[in-house]
């Protein structure tokens, strides 16, 4: 996978100091019940490093979705591998600010588009079962709800396969 990757409006970059606030405020709020709870600010900086380690371990992993490169993020997209799971498509808008314009729809086809051109078939997505506006960009990108059981980490969660026959 490739630093950055751009769009219209986007540039999909590696993560940057600059973009822990921005990730901290997100995952430390009541924002964070979409993909979860609130954790505890050291538990968010850990997160967040181990966003950048996952490309040294995986080769691959999880972009800053930025309006401006030179500016903090707005939330964050890409796939992610727990242990020998497979890997997981996961897109996340860090501010009320910015949902509803198409940004996390926007960044993740252009993750899945690079990850199908770059040899990957089938992907992955687990949403929790709440989260109704990460509902609506899975349909927009074609993923198609799957029966398998919600993952342990997620107990209530809906997973969903990305192809790239899928719109």
């Amino acid at each position: 996978m490739t630093h950055p990757i751009r769009t219209d409006r986007l540039t999909l970059r590696a993560f940057q100091a600059q973009d822990l606030a921005p990730y901290a405020a997100h995952y430390t709020g009541p924002r964070a019940a979409g993909t979860g709870a609130a954790m505890p600010p050291h538990v968010v900086v850990e997160r967040f490093c181990a966003m950048i380690g996952h490309w040294t371990l995986r080769g691959f992993g999880r972009y800053a979705i930025c309006l401006d490169p030179a500016a903090p993020g707005i939330g964050h997209v890409g796939p992610m591998q727990l242990g020998d799971d497979a890997p997981e498509m996961t897109w996340t808008l860090w501010s009320a600010d910015h949902e509803g314009q198409g940004f996390a729809t926007e960044a993740a086809r252009a993750v899945l588009d690079h990850l199908f051109t770059s040899g990957w078939s089938d992907i992955l997505a687990h949403v929790e079962a709440a989260n109704t506006a990460s509902h609506a960009v899975a349909r927009r990108l074609g993923g198609q709800p799957t029966d398998a059981p919600p993952a342990p980490w997620m107990p209530t969660g809906i997973q969903y396969r990305f192809t790239p026959e899928a719109p």
